[in-house]
C-alpha cells in the first residue's frame, strides 16, 4: 500500500503475465486500473467500498481479462470522468493505439500502462504498435514532473525523472 495525500493505491499482480491491477481509494470509494484477471482475487480488496469506476490504459488481454465482469456486476464503465478522482488522461500511443496515461495531478502519480515501465518502454511489434507515436508519446510525457511517480503495468513502480534518463536512447533506436 501507498500513501499519497489522501489517495491510497494499492497494486495486486493477476494472471499468467503478472499484470498489475491498481485500486485506487479515497475514503470509501474506489476505482480499478487495468483489471486483468482473477475477478475474484481483485474484488476481495474492494469489499466495503464503493467502486465507482475503472480505468483502462489499453486494451491487451492482460489489462481487461475481468473487466466485464466489474461493469456488469458494479454497474460501472470503463474510461468515464469519475467525480472525487481528479485526473488527466493523456494519450500515449506507441504500445498500442489506444494506449492512455492517466496522472492524478494532486498527487503527482501516473499510471502508464505498457506504454513506460521501470528501465524500459513498451513493445511496439504487436498489432497496433508504432514507434513514431512512441517517440512522440516519450516526448509529451517528458513535459511532466521528474518527481512523478509512475505505476506501469507490469514491474515494479519509478520515478518518471529516473525514466527520463533513458529517453534520449530510446529515441535513438526507434
Amino acid at each position: 500500500m501507498i500513501f499519497m495525500s489522501q489517495l491510497k493505491v494499492y497494486k495486486i499482480v493477476v494472471g499468467a503475465l503478472e499484470e498489475n491491477c491498481y485500486i485506487i481509494q479515497r475514503k470509501q470509494k474506489v476505482i480499478l486500473i487495468d483489471p486483468g484477471d482473477e475477478a475474484e482475487k481483485i474484488e476481495k480488496y474492494i469489499q466495503g467500498f464503493n467502486l465507482v469506476g475503472i480505468l483502462l490504459t489499453h486494451n491487451h488481454f492482460d489489462h481487461t481479462g475481468a473487466l466485464s465482469y466489474f461493469e456488469e456486476k458494479y454497474h460501472v464503465k470503463h474510461n468515464e470522468m469519475i467525480p472525487g478522482f481528479p485526473y488527466k488522461v493523456i494519450k500515449t500511443p506507441g504500445h498500442t493505439k489506444d494506449s492512455l496515461t492517466f496522472y492524478f495531478i494532486e498527487e503527482q502519480i501516473m499510471f502508464t500502462g505498457d506504454f513506460l515501465f521501470e528501465g524500459s518502454i513498451g513493445r511496439m511489434d504487436l498489432p497496433g504498435g508504432n514507434s513514431i507515436e512512441m517517440k512522440a508519446s516519450l516526448e509529451l510525457i517528458s513535459k511532466y514532473p521528474n518527481n512523478t511517480i509512475i505505476y506501469p503495468g507490469h514491474g515494479e513502480k519509478s520515478i518518471l525523472g529516473e525514466e527520463k534518463k533513458y529517453f534520449s536512447y530510446y529515441m535513438s533506436i526507434l
